[in-house]
């Protein structure tokens, strides 16, 4: 897609101040498949819908280990992830074998943000075509970071990025309040419902297209795939899409108020057989004798 003159490399500022080669990477984060991560007073979560190219295919990586209490969720090019994560297990190795500790979660997020926007100044390079959200637990407690490819990196009580993500968006801002005090379990299962309002209306949730990772206090950061999915989505009940739910309800709403409305104006109608009924009732009396004069 040709915008204009303005969008042939990322470096050149449009009249308006906007890059547009930045902003195309952003809309490559829109074509991937849904990413959620959720974080409590414990625990950090990532949950993500796999995708495949097609049915002989097999499915998208989604979520990557990073090191013991870390991990990442992706949306976008999948080997522009690869490339970062990567980085990160660079960084990760350097940090414990410099400071003999592991790398906090704010830090390794701030490098790949300065990585990423080294990307926007030179010329001759691209800005990463995928978003990242970075879970994770360090010695200040566990964190959720969102990562773009304009560098820019914040932190976030839940957070969802890919296609259908406003929708995931909606649930997470809905229940947000309640994250802090969840457990582990409430906290997949809170992940879970928002994955699953990204669907779209013919599809759900299976042990092939779910990921799940999860971090927290004492407990190293676990993957979730394949079968070990199925007991959280047993525990999830409703695996199927929200919106095709939504449409039947309101559908069978709107068929109950039609059918009060057409009752309440067939009570309200007047009755027009009722003289007729009087008439027939007149009819059968004996008739009155005539009085006559003598």
């Amino acid at each position: 897609m040709f915008r204009n003159s303005y969008d042939n490399d990322s470096i050149t500022y449009s009249p308006t101040g906007r890059l547009f080669q930045v902003e195309y990477a952003l809309e490559a984060i829109k074509q991937g498949s849904a990413s959620v991560g959720l974080v409590s007073k414990t625990h950090a979560v990532l949950v993500a819908l796999k995708r495949n190219a097609e049915e002989l295919g097999s499915y998208q990586k989604k979520i990557i280990r990073i090191d013991n209490h870390l991990g990442i969720a992706l949306a976008g090019l999948a080997p522009d992830a690869r490339v970062l994560s990567n980085f990160m297990r660079q960084q990760a190795m350097s940090s414990k074998m410099i400071y003999n500790r592991p790398i906090p979660v704010s830090r390794v997020a701030s490098e790949i943000g300065d990585k990423a926007q080294k990307n926007t100044q030179v010329y001759g390079k691209r800005p990463y075509g995928v978003g990242l959200l970075v879970a994770g637990y360090d010695e200040t407690g566990p964190h959720l970071f969102e990562f773009l490819p304009s560098g820019t990196v914040l932190e976030y009580f839940g957070a969802a990025i890919g296609a259908r993500s406003q929708s995931a968006r909606t649930y997470l801002e809905r229940s947000f309040e309640s994250f802090a005090d969840c457990s582990a379990e409430e906290l997949v299962l809170h992940g879970l419902r928002a994955l699953r309002d990204t669907l779209a209306q013919d599809k759900e949730l299976t042990i092939q297209n779910t990921s799940i990772g999860v971090v927290g206090l004492d407990s190293p950061f676990k993957l979730y795939d394949n079968e070990e999915v199925g007991e959280w989505l047993e525990k999830l009940g409703d695996v199927g899409s929200s919106r095709g739910r939504r449409q039947a309800e309101e559908a069978a709403a709107e068929a109950a108020a039609a059918s009060a409305a057409a009752e309440a104006a067939d009570t309200d109608a007047p009755t027009t057989d009722a003289p007729a009924a009087d008439d027939e009732a007149a009819a059968d009396l004996p008739a009155e004798p005539i009085e006559t004069d003598d």
